[in-house]
């Protein structure tokens, strides 16, 4: 079965990731954490992608980005993906493949997971014992939206500025959500929907998203399909 076309659409929040292959390290020091979001900052730009948020660990990238075209997103990822690994092989005297294949990507809508997804990606490190808080984090937007430092890459969502009035009720509004956490519920749904490409919201979200795209927006029933009267008449 073909696989399906990534789900990329003008306008709306893309949740992505990019994994090193096998899951080994895609960056080895800070030089390198630093040339892959300086790449990331680059293309977005050049792209006309906004990017809200990002968490870079040893083997993962995690962004959400808004294109303001259905290619910006395809052509921020390809770019990075093929200028990195130029940069990394040749910096460290290796050859071959770095990604785990294509980066992943899924819609989700704002209203429902938005700071959720932002609240996951920061605490990625945690779950991978990097840090025992987020804010130990050099390498991700947390500390940009807790107001401990102003991250000129991140072009701030407006779901986020409704946190608040001021930037300090916004920063602190935002840390509280993220000392409350998720529950194992959304962490395992944010992670199903980025792996397999399927939109992250409610009914009448993928709705409105489906009249804008012939792309399938749900996994297939399983099995045969149901054979017609006219097709059953005819065996």
């Amino acid at each position: 079965m073909a696989r399906l076309a990534r789900l990329t659409l003008a306008g709306q929040v893309h949740y992505v990731m990019l994994r090193g292959n096998n899951r080994q390290p895609v960056v080895r020091d800070d030089a390198d954490r630093q040339a892959l979001l300086d790449m990331l900052a680059e293309q977005a730009s050049r792209h006309r992608v906004a990017m809200h948020a990002y968490v870079l660990t040893d083997n993962q990238v995690q962004l959400l980005l808004t294109p303001e075209t259905v290619d910006g997103v395809p052509k921020t990822m390809q770019a990075v993906g093929r200028s990195y690994v130029r940069y990394f092989n040749a910096r460290h005297g290796r050859s071959g493949t770095l990604w785990e294949g294509r980066y992943r990507s899924t819609l989700i809508q704002p209203e429902r997971h938005l700071l959720g997804c932002m609240i996951f990606m920061d605490l990625e490190p945690v779950r991978e014992r990097l840090v025992d808080e987020p804010a130990s984090f050099a390498w991700s937007s947390h500390r940009h939206h807790i107001g401990q430092l102003h991250d000129k890459r991140i072009a701030t969502h407006p779901l986020y500025w409704q946190l608040g009035n001021t930037p300090f009720a916004r920063e602190a509004a935002y840390a509280e959500l993220v000392r409350a956490g998720l529950t194992a519920t959304q962490i395992e749904a944010m992670a199903r929907a980025v792996w397999r490409g399927w939109p992250l919201g409610d009914a009448a979200f993928v709705v409105s998203l489906q009249q804008q795209t012939d792309r399938r927006l749900a996994p297939a029933k399983a099995g045969r399909p149901a054979k017609t009267r006219s097709s059953t008449s005819a065996s």
